[in-house]
């Protein structure tokens, strides 16, 4: 035959409608055909070597085979891990993932979901803490209601405040487990790199770590409370603030493994030790924490795992109400804070 082989030439190879044809080989969300017939079809396809239009079958279906992955920073472990999982997940169920990135800018959040529901991602993976600003959680709460009335489903990880099923991490568990456990090594004298004010993961784990040691008796002061930025410069800038205060604590906690590194190096950029001059601890357990010496302690995120639960809530039906995973987390204590003598 010459030329491409076209889905009329299958239809007419098979003896029945180019409608018919279509729906044996695109699939339909409203009709079917029997399996004698689409079997009939599928072996025409097959003597011609038909190969599908996948944006045929995007269309005829609704739906396409992708699923869209948003992230806040797409160079951050913490992210890539977690869009491991997810990957992995879709692999498994024949998906491919397409990834997106805020770069750190929550309003892009609604950009992105639009152009994924006008794309017909089968569904969307949101990963990254919620702000607290309701103006943007709203925008962003009726671009997924329109795109799950389209026929999408979405998930996010993080807080469950968008009216979808969620994947949250128990890190107010985890902050106040770590406040116990470097308390239990003699930690007294202690300051905490928080994050931005507005972020409401960094606050869960500020506000648990601090609360928890006041409790224990070692309340933080306010002013070794720092905001920052949730990332590595914000980390590395908040130690060199509190340095150049005149501040020597015992202890250093960063509500994130990639603040905590930032922290390691404006440490070492002031002719400090860790932990001989300050003990330094994180949260998160991000790969990278393999290369970094001494050995960070941490609150382990199983973050794959995280990826894997997001998938599986939006390959999953629901019964209309939103599902909530509350993911573990665990204390990894290392050399970054010995036991004080």
């Amino acid at each position: 035959m010459a030329g491409p082989v076209t889905l009329s030439d299958v239809a007419r190879e098979a003896g029945v409608s180019l409608a018919t044809a279509s729906r044996a080989i695109n699939g339909s969300p409203t009709r079917t055909v029997g399996p004698e017939l689409r079997a009939r079809v599928l072996a025409a396809a097959e003597r011609l070597r038909y190969s599908p239009d996948a944006n045929a079958q995007a269309m005829a279906r609704g739906r396409t085979t992708s699923v869209g992955l948003v992230v806040h920073d797409i160079a951050d472990p913490y992210f890539s891990t977690i869009a491991r999982g997810v990957a992995h997940a879709a692999g498994r169920a024949g998906l491919q993932v397409i990834l997106a990135s805020t770069e750190q800018d929550p309003s892009r959040e609604v950009e992105i979901v639009g152009l994924l529901r006008r794309q017909r991602a089968r569904a969307i993976v949101i990963a990254g803490s919620r702000y607290d600003d309701e103006g943007t959680a709203n925008a962003l709460r009726d671009a997924l209601d329109e795109y799950r009335t389209s026929g999408g489903a979405a998930a996010v990880v993080g807080q469950p405040v968008l009216g979808t099923d969620a994947v949250h991490v128990a890190n107010v568990d985890g902050a106040r487990a770590l406040a116990r456990a470097l308390h239990g090594r003699g930690y007294r004298d202690v300051a905490v790199l928080a994050g931005p004010e507005h972020h409401l993961t960094a606050r869960e784990r500020r506000t648990a770590f601090t609360s928890e040691l006041a409790a224990l008796g070692a309340p933080v002061p306010d002013e070794r409370v720092l905001t920052c930025g949730f990332d590595h410069e914000g980390g590395e800038d908040a130690m060199t603030r509190l340095l150049a205060s005149g501040a020597r604590p015992q202890l250093v906690f960063a509500v994130n493994d990639v603040m905590a590194l930032g922290a390691l190096a404006a440490a070492r950029a002031a002719g400090l030790v860790v932990p001989d001059d300050l003990a330094l601890a994180g949260f998160g357990d991000i790969t990278t924490l393999r290369d970094v010496v001494p050995g960070l302690t941490t609150v382990r995120i199983p973050l794959e795992e995280v990826g894997t639960e997001a998938m599986r809530l939006v390959l999953e039906a629901g019964n209309g109400a939103p599902r909530v995973v509350e993911v573990p987390t665990e204390v990894v204590l290392r050399e970054s804070t010995p036991v004080l003598a």
